[in-house]
């Protein structure tokens, strides 16, 4: 019908009707520390401005994804810190949790072939196969969720 939504808008409200915490709250829940400026999430000055007018000066008051959007990836990442270690959280549960990469994680269900393809191939494997477009950025990452290089710019 054409109607436009602001799907950001739309996950932060919902991240603040089911409870998750503040940026703060959930730097502190997972060992991190809080952040007590906002210079301290991102250097970017403009969004340093934006996120104060926002959130009306209150650092505890920043959303949980805008803080991971807005802070800094650390050198070599593709994403902030804090988005990392919630990937990690439930990547890894996920993992645990899926019984075709634990008991069932055998060439009786995926044959040894299955499992020769699973073990060869990863991140990188899937994008060059599947979008041979990507090459000229892919080549020589080594890691694809690291920062790619910079073509035709």
């Amino acid at each position: 019908n054409g109607e436009v939504f602001d799907l950001a808008a739309v996950d932060i409200l919902r991240d603040r009707e089911r409870g998750v915490p503040r940026y703060n709250d959930f730097r502190e829940l997972i060992g991190r520390g809080r952040v007590k400026s906002f210079e301290e999430i991102t250097d970017n000055e403009k969004w340093v401005k934006e996120l104060r007018e926002v959130y009306q000066n209150n650092i505890d008051s920043v959303d949980l994804m805008v803080g991971m959007f807005a802070e800094n990836p650390p050198k070599g990442f593709g994403f902030s810190d804090t988005a990392f270690r919630v990937f990690i959280l439930m990547a890894s549960r996920r993992l645990k949790s899926d019984r075709f990469f634990t008991e069932d994680y055998r060439a009786e269900i995926y044959t040894q072939f299955g499992l020769d393809w699973i073990d060869n191939n990863n991140m990188l494997t899937v994008l060059r196969r599947h979008y041979p477009s990507l090459s000229p950025a892919l080549f020589g990452v080594e890691n694809a969720f690291a920062p790619w290089r910079k073509v035709g710019i």
